[in-house]
């Protein structure tokens, strides 16, 4: 699977969220949306050839920064990882 494919694939993931998730569940993918956005908007700024792999592992060492500076609660937290562990499955 190539970068953009994984992009689009995942952002259409988060999009489908809104139709589907819990209250929980639409927070966690809004936040996690944010970090793996962010991940993408860093990658493209700075003309990087990214894999799906290394950008998965930036968006893991955004999240694992987040959750150390106390940005979540543990609820939310696991609401981040179930969402999390979704998206990556989107490789697959």
């Amino acid at each position: 699977m190539s970068f953009q494919e994984y992009i689009d694939i995942a952002q259409q993931f988060f999009d489908n969220l809104v139709d589907r998730a819990s209250d929980d569940e639409l927070f966690a993918g809004g936040y996690l949306r944010g970090h793996f956005d962010l991940a993408v908007g860093y990658a493209q700024v700075n003309g990087e050839e990214v894999s799906v792999e290394q950008l998965n592992e930036d968006i893991e060492k955004s999240l694992v920064k987040a959750y150390r500076n106390g940005e979540l609660t543990e609820e939310d937290k696991t609401h981040v990882v179930d969402i999390w562990e979704q998206v990556k499955k989107l490789t697959v």
